[in-house]
């Protein structure tokens, strides 16, 4: 699990460095979305990986890989807005928008690791396509669950989904990487 744990820090550093070069080139614009709108751009990255993984042409020259990233991303943005909430305006400066993404980065990898542990690393035998369905499914749930206006009866709540897929997605980095 040492491996597992310095290849996730490995993949978040990329995304956590293209988070604030997005934060520097467009600021906090991001804060403006309800999480409706974050839970959709999370599902068209990926059902455009799904499309990716199932076509045999590409039209346009970007890969799952900045999509996977993109998926982390607005994850992460989607749990800031879960504790935060939604402004008109956005409000956040560079320095307070990373420490809130490291804590929730930080959060999830602790979930990452007593899942692993409980189910040994069984990711590590999955397909990249497999993962790309789980959290296709994960999506399917949050919007769901948003439909209903954020009420389960038995179900984890829209956080612990959104944890799901950055994991998810880490695990399918992980493997292209190794690739």
């Amino acid at each position: 699990m040492q491996d597992t744990s310095k290849q996730y820090d490995a993949v978040v550093t990329t995304c956590r460095d293209l988070f604030i070069n997005k934060m520097k080139d467009y600021g906090s614009a991001w804060r403006i979305l309800r999480l409706p709108s974050l839970t959709d751009q999370i599902f068209i990255k990926a059902q455009r990986i799904r499309g990716l993984q199932q076509n045999a042409v590409r039209k346009v020259d970007e890969g799952e890989v900045s999509e996977f990233i993109g998926i982390i991303n607005y994850c992460v943005m989607a749990l800031i807005q879960l504790d935060k909430g939604v402004v008109e305006q956005p409000d956040l400066e560079l320095d307070e928008a990373v420490d809130l993404y490291d804590q929730k980065v930080a959060i999830t990898k602790k979930l990452m690791q007593d899942k692993n542990h409980d189910y040994g690393e069984a990711w590590r035998d999955m397909r990249v396509s497999s993962l790309t369905d789980l959290i296709l499914q994960k999506l399917l749930r949050v919007k769901q669950i948003e439909d209903n206006s954020g009420k389960t009866l038995v179900s984890e709540g829209i956080d612990a989904n959104y944890q799901d897929m950055i994991n998810y997605a880490v695990f399918a980095l992980i493997h292209l990487n190794e690739n």
